[in-house]
This record gives C-alpha cells, structure tokens and sequence, in this order.
C-alpha cells in the first residue's frame, strides 16, 4: 500500500498500478499481481480508513469549536462493458444553461471538511468520506433497490456524525441536497445548510391552543409570501452586509441581505423549522439568491459565510483531475472501482496536511514573470511533498563532517524517465 501511495504521488501522469510501480523502481517486479490485487482482491475496509483520516483531519485542523463538512458530486468520466456502476448523467463541466451534455461515468458523492489549513490563507474542501452511487440501470439489472443522491448524502451524514460524538457538525450542500427527507434525518445531531428556492413554501407558526381550541393541533400557521414577491416589496427592509470570496471577490462584496425565521413545509413530511437568508445584488450583476439553514439561531451573515466555503469543492475536484490523475485508473472490477477513486481523493487531504509541516507562511508560491501568484496552492502543495519523497534524504545545506552526498543513480534515472514519459 505505502508503494502505491508513493507511486501515485510521484506519478506525472495515469493513476495506475503500473505506473505508481515504475515511480517506485519495481519495474521489474516479479510479484507486480499482488499490487493489482491490494486492489482488487485484498480484504481490507475503505470506510475504516476513511473514518481514521477524518480522525487525522479534525485533530490537526478543527481540534474544537464546529466541523463544517460540504458535499456535492462529481461524475468521472470512464466508458466500458465492464464497468457495472456505470451510467449516463448530465456532465456539469461541459454543460451550460443552454447546452446540454451528457456524459458516461461514475457518480461519486463527496463529504469534504471545509477549514482553513496552515500554508494558504484560503479555504481547502479536504475529502474524507467518498461513495459511489451506482446507477438506476446497475440496480435494476443486480435486483436491487436504487438509492437517489440524497439517500447515499443521508446515509453519509448519519456516518460522520456517529464517528465524530459530541461534536457540532454543519453541512453545507447545493440545491441538490435541499430536500426535506434529509433535512428530517439529520437536524437531530447536525446542521443543513443549502439554497432555497424562491418559491418555497413557507409558513408562520400554528397559533397557541386554548382549552377551547378544537381539533387536531395545527402543524403550520397561515402561508408567508413567497420569497420573490420580497424583492419588489418596497417594505422589505433590507441590511448591507460585506462577504469575502464571493464569487471571487477576495477583498469583500457588498451585499443585501434580509432573514426571518419560518416554517418549511411540503405536503407528506413534517413542518421543518428554517432561517431563510434572501441576498441581492446592489449591482444587479448577480441574481437574487435564498440559502436558509436548520439551526434558526445562526446568524444571517454567517450562514452566506459558511455557504460560500462549499466553493472550494468544485476546486478540490478540479485539483485532484489535474494532480492525482482521477479519471486515468484504468481498473474495471468493482472492488477496485470502489477503491481507487476515494484513495485518490483522500490523498488530496493527506498532502494537503503533508504540506502543513513543509511549507510556511513565507513560502514563495512557484510563479513565473506573467503568472504572480498572491498566495501558495495544491500544485505548490503537492510539488513540495514530491520533492521531500525525491530528494529529502539529502542535505540541502554543507554537512558537518564535509563528506558529499549523492543522489543514487537508479534514483536519478527513475527522475529522468518521469519527465520523459510524462503525458
């Protein structure tokens, strides 16, 4: 496992068994099937790895205070007969609001711990806890009962709440995840934040019964406006706020924002207590937007505060594609499928606390004369944990007893072909 794990850090390009095996110099291996099968074959559980990782996260970066965890869903790209959880989806990055692309692929669900780390001043979304959501046509055709995303992001949540007792835990999810089932499961040990729609349904409090009230008691009070009618309401009074790193203002945007409490109902589940948080836009650039969230004693600003950090999921999947090479494995058994992916995601996390103890604040980001780069990123990250693995056994500075220190030779030329094979 440990070569595996070296392998596909040092790789340049393909995620593969035999790549990570050539990285390592065991080109020559004899007993290269046993790599493949750690894989493939080999009795060991994902989940307690990913709960011991989660354990590693939260003691190094979130020792007290709440854990604010994101989710969302990426599809990774792999075609083949084989490839049994395979499906058909909408891609998000090809797609726009009038292009519809489909793509065939895995659906994975992602929960990412949202915290700043020591070397940037930005927020990282670190995976923890990856699933693979197989398709409606793989159930059907295994007899099984199909799961929608938000039962994999309900069993999901329950999971992490269980492995982290005592601790206060927000999650903080897109529309997709705006459903009251999994508000209901949830709001018990943990925190829902995500958008609302404009038109939902919102309700005041049922009114007080009397002794002469009759009937069953009353889940909801009268109806509320809907939230879109508020923006025209020239009786809404509304509160400027400044937001850091919204939508790439890194100096602040200046927002106005109004919130209330209500009742959040849909017909055949109960009524869900929400603070509903409506923005606008003073320049009109963006379009009004809802977020609420299940614990009705936070803060309207930071509810948009802890909405905003789920961004920096788009960029951790974005990062992993380019660095640690998702969507080049080439395995097609299930249990190899199952595995790959969430170690390489996990990996992010694990250089992402690698490079805790590498670089400092003072660290100079790698940048060139038109590219300056303000603040330090995952390429600098990762650069500087492949270079501990190539050359940290070597001193960088005069030794003391003046004795030269090579770089070994299979080393050198292992550096070589990397950069010559590189793709």
């Amino acid at each position: 496992m440990l070569v595996l794990v070296m392998g596909a850090l040092l790789a340049p390009g393909k995620r593969t068994v035999s790549s990570c095996l050539r990285m390592t110099g065991r080109a020559e291996a004899a007993n290269f099937a046993s790599y493949h099968q750690i894989l493939s074959r080999a009795r060991w559980s994902p989940r307690a790895v990913a709960r011991r990782l989660l354990g590693i996260v939260v003691d190094r970066l979130v020792p007290d205070g709440p854990i604010v965890i994101g989710m969302d869903d990426t599809i990774e790209r792999r075609w083949g007969r084989r490839i049994a959880a395979r499906g058909i989806y909408r891609d998000p990055v090809r797609s726009s609001h009038g292009h519809f692309v489909k793509a065939s692929g895995l659906r994975w669900l992602s929960f990412m711990v949202l915290t700043p780390v020591p070397w940037t001043s930005l927020i990282k979304a670190l995976p923890v806890l990856t699933l693979l959501a197989p398709s409606e046509r793989s159930d059907l055709q295994r007899g099984r009962r199909h799961k929608l995303l938000t039962d994999w992001a309900r069993q999901g949540a329950l999971q992490l709440c269980r492995w982290l007792p005592g601790r206060r835990i927000i999650f903080v999810g897109d529309s997709s995840f705006a459903v009251h089932e999994l508000a209901h499961a949830i709001t018990r040990r943990a925190t829902l934040i995500s958008r609302l729609r404009l038109d939902a349904s919102l309700f005041a409090p049922s009114a007080q019964r009397t002794s002469r009230t009759m009937g069953r008691p009353a889940q909801k009070g009268p109806a509320l406006p809907k939230l879109k009618t508020l923006l025209s309401n020239p009786a809404t009074i509304w509160t400027r706020i400044i937001v850091s790193a919204w939508y790439g203002h890194v100096e602040g945007k200046e927002l106005e924002i109004t919130s209330d409490t209500a009742l959040w109902y849909r017909p055949g589940t109960p009524v869900m207590p929400v603070r509903w948080v409506l923005v606008r836009d003073p320049d009109g650039k963006r379009a009004p937007q809802a977020f609420f969230s299940t614990d009705v004693t936070l803060q309207p600003a930071d509810i948009i505060a802890l909405f905003v950090r789920r961004w920096q999921i788009e960029v951790t999947f974005a990062e992993t594609r380019a660095h640690l090479g998702v969507e080049t494995q080439r395995q097609w058994s299930d249990k190899a499928i199952a595995r790959t992916t969430p170690i390489l995601l996990g990996l992010y996390s694990l250089v992402s606390l690698w490079a805790g103890d590498l670089l400092a604040s003072t660290t100079i980001p790698y940048s060139a004369a038109w590219y300056r780069k303000t603040s330090l990123t995952f390429s600098d990250a990762i650069t500087a944990v492949r270079l501990q693995l190539w050359v940290g056994d070597i001193n960088r500075h005069s030794p003391s007893n003046r004795e030269p220190q090579n770089i070994p030779t299979p080393r050198v030329i292992r550096m070589v072909e990397a950069l010559c094979f590189a793709t």
